[in-house]
């Protein structure tokens, strides 16, 4: 009889570990789920406008005492994986263009090589990715695990507190439109070690990033970490970025011009009627995007609007 309700419970005790899998393998599937949209860049249909990508004017090269390369060079994968953005190079890039501009202004290049003045794609935006706080202890001072990471080393570890299984990572993420200087978004981002299912996000990081000159963000525990931050922060400013002028350029301000030589502020494009003022050369005008030919309408730094001959103006630089 003992024997008989040991079966018993023994069936039973199966019958509901068997029932329980399903559910065990549901709770599973919507993790690695969550950490698969977790490790996707978000991809856009449109492009948003052009963007440079540079590192803050005060940045302490934290990501070196990690062997990382620049976080800029991380954003610039997401740039173009995404697709929100037309990329323009602001770095190294931009400095052996420049000697190629050189060369062709010295007269050193070939005829028809067509490189000069006035072909370069201006940049609607700049974007800056900076580190709020590299803390290898998420209970620990956040401060001194900036220190940590900008040690690096033992000494890193020694300052920082630095606990390599508890590993996290805040960053943040800017917009700033070239022709306001206008911040028009800012994103935080957050990843811990344990955000993250290692074998997936070390295959997908491989991938997307290893053949890009970025792989220290793929092979390293921080590195991943450091990413997700950034891959956080990239997509939430994407969705912050969706009302974006299409034309950034013309919803921009018309670009201040100044006067030549002197002439005369007129009330209106056929210069009949008295004129508002007189205009001295090296004055700053602010057309307000009206054109009747060569004339254009202007205003002043005093708020006087009238019209004046292209011809008296040039761009002011």
């Amino acid at each position: 009889m003992k024997h008989s309700l040991s079966g018993a419970a023994l069936a039973a005790g199966l019958a509901a570990l068997l029932a329980s899998q399903p559910a065990q393998a549901q709770r599973q599937s919507a993790q690695d789920l969550r950490k698969q949209k977790m490790t996707e860049i978000p991809v856009c249909t449109k492009k948003l406008g052009t963007i440079s990508v540079v590192e803050p004017e005060d940045a302490t090269n934290w990501w070196t005492g990690q062997q990382l390369p620049a976080p800029s060079k991380l954003i610039k994968v997401f740039v173009n994986k995404s697709g929100c953005f037309t990329l323009v190079d602001r770095g190294a890039g931009m400095d052996a263009a420049m000697r190629e501009r050189e060369l062709a202004a010295g007269g050193e290049l070939r005829g028809r090589s067509n490189v000069g003045k006035g072909q370069m794609k201006a940049a609607d935006y700049v974007m800056i990715p900076d580190l709020i706080s590299a803390n290898s202890n998420a209970g620990g001072n956040a401060v001194m695990g900036l220190l940590g990471g900008l040690v690096g080393g033992g000494a890193g570890a020694l300052i920082g507190g630095v606990n390599f299984k508890k590993k996290t990572a805040d960053v943040v993420l800017t917009v700033t439109d070239v022709r306001s200087s206008e911040q028009v978004a800012m994103a935080e981002g957050s990843a811990r070690k344990t955000d993250i299912g290692w074998g997936g996000a070390g295959a997908f990081f491989g991938g997307a990033l290893g053949g890009a000159g970025v792989g220290g963000y793929a092979n390293t525990e921080i590195g991943q970490v450091i990413t997700m931050a950034y891959l956080q922060a990239y997509t939430d400013l994407v969705a912050q970025l969706g009302g974006l002028p299409d034309n950034a350029s013309a919803a921009g301000a018309q670009q201040a011009v100044r006067v030549t030589k002197p002439g005369r502020l007129l009330a209106n494009a056929k210069g009949a009627g008295k004129a508002v003022r007189d205009l001295e050369a090296g004055m700053l005008l602010y057309p307000t995007g009206t054109r009747d030919g060569v004339m254009w309408e202007v205003e002043d730094e005093l708020g006087n609007r009238g019209w004046v001959s292209s011809a008296l103006l040039e761009l002011a630089k």
